[in-house]
């Protein structure tokens, strides 16, 4: 692939020595190139209307399209690490290879995995995506908090020590989400209502923007009682394929939407494998993101 540097969306060094925090790039990119973030969703039914195969090669030609059509333009990539599972280790490699050439263009990688555990364990996930010496190192991981927020301590501290993000399930778009994201605590507040909080709390002082996100479904509809203001970035599945739209963004986030980071996969992966179709639905729904957004 080729590969097109943009320093500034990369960890180089603070003058304290310390990696660029995730926030502060992920804001420079989103401000730069617009805030959309394009699933790498190879699954076998999009594989095939692809024309390719549903093996390794297939997988590997599907990834190097899209980083080739789209990294010079979006701001995140979002590869989900199942699909390239799936193939056990040949699999992983080529997950390896796209994530590296979407740093080296310049794209920031947000690595969907939503791993969840407690200790060591946890800690070894940290390690797999979060540490620098990686070969699947990202600019940003999701994960699941749901045997407890604490549990996640070993990811948030190897993150903030390599420049790195977390996205954190808070309120997911799908239906069965709901019985444990708005079951109600004794003191009365949700769960999903807590994690926020509790990444509020990590990203307090943090400027422009904190570096510990929540996951937030462009779906649900009106959000109005939950505090979104979490001074961190809140990426959004569910524009296109899934049926929200770039105008219901404002409705849903209020306003911390400058912070939103909307999701589409099979929105813009469908039109390949012709690249100028890729770019050109990429950039349709950008200019519609702006624009509802801006309004």
């Amino acid at each position: 692939m080729t590969a097109h540097p943009s320093p500034d969306h990369h960890p180089s060094p603070t003058p304290s020595g310390r990696p660029l925090p995730f926030g502060t790039r992920l804001r420079s990119a989103m401000d730069e190139r617009g805030p959309l973030c394009v699933g790498i969703d190879p699954h076998a039914s999009l594989l095939s209307s692809w024309g390719l195969n549903d093996d390794v090669a297939g997988l590997e030609r599907f990834s190097r399209t899209v980083v080739e059509a789209l990294a010079d333009s979006v701001a995140v990539f979002k590869p989900q690490a199942a699909f390239f599972e799936r193939f056990g280790s040949r699999g992983v490699a080529v997950l390896e290879r796209t994530v590296a050439d979407a740093r080296a263009a310049g794209t920031l990688v947000l690595m969907d995995a939503k791993r969840g555990d407690i200790g060591s364990t946890m800690a070894a996930y940290a390690e797999t995506f979060l540490h620098e010496d990686s070969p699947l190192f990202s600019d940003a991981l999701t994960v699941s908090p749901y045997l407890g927020y604490g549990s996640l301590a070993p990811a948030v501290e190897l993150a903030r020590e390599s420049g790195a993000g977390l996205f954190v399930l808070a309120l997911t778009s799908n239906p069965e989400g709901a019985e444990v994201q708005r079951a109600v605590r004794e003191d009365g507040r949700t769960i999903g209502a807590t994690m926020l909080a509790h990444l509020a709390e990590e990203n307090a002082g943090a400027t422009p923007m904190g570096s510990f996100g929540a996951v937030v479904g462009a779906t649900l509809g009106d959000l109005s009682s939950f505090d979104l203001d979490i001074n961190g970035p809140l990426l959004a599945p569910g524009i296109g394929a899934q049926g929200a739209a770039a105008a219901d963004l404002p409705r849903v986030f209020g306003a911390a939407v400058r912070n939103v980071v909307p999701n589409v996969s099979r929105g813009v992966l469908r039109h390949g494998p012709d690249a100028d179709a890729l770019r050109g639905s990429a950039a349709r729904f950008a200019d519609e993101i702006r624009e509802a957004v801006a309004a």
